[in-house]
C-alpha cells in the first residue's frame, strides 16, 4: 500500500503525508503489535505461581524475570532507535519482532532458572526499540490534534496486551502447562511480523524533514536541552514505576491475600489491567480536549492523575481483602494510567522530527530504568522481607514523586515551546 497526500489540509494544521484509509490500516497494524510485545513480557505474571511451585523460586527471583526485560529494552533502547531512525523505522520494526518472538518461544523450552533469565533477556532485546519506532510512525501518519489520543491508545495496548498475556497465560498454562503459554505467545507474534512490512512501507525521504541527519553529539544535546521534555522523561519513569510493578504482582497478591487458584488469580488481575488500559485511552483523550485552549494542560493532567491514583492506591491496599478493595484498585489503576499519552505528546512537539523516534527512546529509556526495571524487582525484595501487602504500599510513593515532576515540567513548558519553535509534528 503506497503512500500519497490527503487533498485538502484543514486550516491552521499541516497536511498529513498519508491518506486517512492507510493511517488507520497502520494504527491497527501498530496495535496489533504492541498487544504481541507485552504479551510476550507480561505473560510471566500469571506463571510466578507455577514456576514458584515448580523450581521453588524465590520472590526476588521471580521479580528479577521480569525487571531483566525492562532493564534491557532501557539500555538498548536509544542505540536501537538511533538505528530505526536511520535506516528505517518499518525494517527495524519488523526485525524487532521476529526477536522478541523467537525469544518468548525459548522461554518455553527453558528447563531451569538461568536459561530462563537469559531467554527474558532476548526479549528485552527485541522490545528495546519498539515503543519509540511504533509511536514516531504513528505521529508520522496522523495529525498533532489527535497525537495524545493515538499515544495514549499505541500505550494503552501495551496494558491491554499485559491483559492478554496474564489472563491467557494463565488460562494455557492450567491447561497446557506454563512451558505452552510462552510457545502460543510467541507464535502469534511471529504471524504479526510476518505482515507488518507488507502493508506498512517506509516514508519517502522527501515526506521527512528534509534536513541531514543530525550528528550524534548535536542528538544527545539535542534529548537534554529542555527542562520540560527531563522533567517528563522522570515523571514517566515514577509513573511507569507503578504501572510495572502492579502488573507484575497484582496476580500474585490476589492468588495470595484472595486465596484463588493461579488461573482465576489471573482473571482478576486482568480486569484490573483492563481498567488501566481503558484509563490510558481516556486519559490522553481528556488531555488533548484539555490542552486545546492551555496547551500546558497535557502536562497539568498527568501531574493531577499521579497525585489522585496515588492516594487512592496507597488508601486500597491497607484495607482488607475482598469487593471494596477491588474496586478501590481498579479505580487508582484507571486514573493512573492516564499520564502516558500526554507525554508522549510533549515529546513529539518540542523535539525535532528528525529524531522523533530518539526522543521516544529517550522517554522510554526513563520509563524503563526509573520504574519497569526496578519496580518490580524492588517490589520482590520488599515482599521477601515484609510481605507482598507491604511491599504494594511502599511502591505507590512513586506515584506522588511522578506528579511532583510532571508539575515541574508545566513550569517549564511555555519556554521551551517557544524556544523550539513549536516544532512541526506532522514528520
Amino acid at each position: 500500500m503506497g503512500l500519497h497526500i490527503d487533498a485538502a489540509p484543514k486550516s491552521g494544521e499541516n497536511p498529513p503525508p498519508v491518506s486517512r484509509r492507510y493511517a488507520w490500516a497502520v494504527f491497527v497494524l501498530i496495535i496489533g503489535l504492541m498487544l504481541s510485545d507485552y504479551l510476550s513480557r507480561q505473560v510471566i505474571n500469571a506463571i510466578f505461581p507455577f514456576l514458584k511451585s515448580d523450581w521453588g523460586l524465590s520472590d526476588t527471583q521471580l521479580g528479577s524475570l521480569v525487571s531483566v526485560v525492562a532493564l534491557v529494552v532501557g539500555t538498548m533502547t536509544l542505540p536501537i532507535s538511533i538505528l530505526a531512525d536511520r535506516f528505517g523505522r518499518v525494517k527495524s520494526v519488523t526485525i524487532m519482532a521476529i526477536v522478541w518472538s523467537a525469544a518468548t518461544i525459548a522461554c518455553g523450552l527453558s528447563g531451569n532458572f538461568v536459561s530462563l533469565f537469559i531467554a527474558r533477556a532476548l526479549v528485552g532485546l527485541g522490545e528495546a526499540g519498539y515503543s519509540s519506532a511504533g509511536g514516531a510512525i504513528l505521529t508520522y501518519v496522523f495529525p498533532k490534534r489527535l497525537h495524545s489520543t493515538v499515544i495514549g491508545a499505541f500505550l494503552a495496548a501495551a496494558l491491554f496486551g499485559s491483559v492478554l498475556g496474564v489472563v491467557l497465560g494463565g488460562m494455557i498454562a492450567k491447561a497446557l502447562g506454563w512451558h505452552m503459554a510462552f510457545i502460543l505467545v510467541g507464535a502469534v507474534g511471529f504471524l504479526l511480523a510476518i505482515g507488518f512490512p507488507l502493508v506498512v512501507k517506509e516514508p519517502r525521504p522527501s515526506t521527512l524533514s528534509g534536513m541531514p541527519t543530525m550528528p550524534l553529539r548535536e542528538m544527545a544535546y539535542e534529548l537534554v536541552r529542555y527542562r520540560t521534555i527531563c522533567w517528563t522523561y522522570i515523571g514517566s519513569g515514577f509513573a511507569m514505576f507503578v504501572q510495572g510493578s502492579v502488573i507484575a504482582w497484582i496476580p500474585s497478591y490476589v492468588n495470595r491475600y484472595y486465596g484463588l487458584d493461579p488461573a482465576e488469580s489471573a482473571m482478576r488481575a486482568g480486569v484490573l489491567v483492563l481498567l488501566a488500559g481503558i484509563g490510558m485511552t481516556l486519559g490522553g483523550a481528556l488531555a488533548d480536549r484539555l490542552s486545546v485552549k492551555q496547551a500546558k494542560n497535557r502536562l497539568r493532567v498527568p501531574a493531577a492523575y499521579g497525585l489522585i491514583s496515588g492516594s487512592i492506591l496507597i488508601t486500597a491496599f491497607f484495607l482488607p481483602p475482598g469487593t471494596v478493595q477491588f474496586a478501590t484498585i481498579g479505580l487508582g489503576l484507571f486514573i493512573s494510567a492516564g499520564f502516558a499519552g500526554p507525554s508522549g505528546a510533549v515529546v513529539a512537539e518540542i523535539t525535532s522530527p528528525s529524531i522523533r523516534a530518539t526522543a521516544f527512546a529517550a522517554m522510554i529509556l526513563g520509563n524503563n530504568l526509573i520504574g519497569l526495571a526496578p519496580g518490580p524487582f524492588i517490589t520482590g525484595m520488599i515482599a521477601d522481607a515484609a510481605g507482598l501487602d507491604v511491599a504494594m504500599r511502599l511502591m505507590l510513593i512513586a506515584s506522588l514523586l511522578s506528579s511532583a515532576f510532571y508539575f515541574l515540567a508545566a513550569q517549564n513548558y511555555d519556554k521551551d515551546k517557544s524556544e523550539s519553535g513549536g516544532v512541526p509534528i506532522f514528520v
